[in-house]
């Protein structure tokens, strides 16, 4: 069942690593400057930014536009 999509960059990736790579790459203090979304402010973690981003799809849809335009 597997599709292939070769124009999605992000296929194959899951939030969690997306948020994880974004987080290596600008920081908590970063990653607030280019998406003001107080999970990245206030007492940042992994979990907690997830748990968010699952609930809330404009806020998704701004980490993953964030992470297509920093790595492709």
């Amino acid at each position: 069942m597997s599709e292939i999509q070769p124009n999605n960059p992000l296929h194959g990736l899951t939030l969690e690593k997306i948020l994880t790579r974004l987080v290596e790459y600008y920081g908590w203090v970063g990653l607030y400057d280019q998406i003001k979304i107080n999970c990245f402010n206030n007492e940042p973690s992994i979990k907690s930014s997830l748990k968010f981003l699952r609930k809330t799809p404009w806020a998704r849809e701004k980490v993953e536009l964030l992470y297509i335009n920093t790595f492709t």
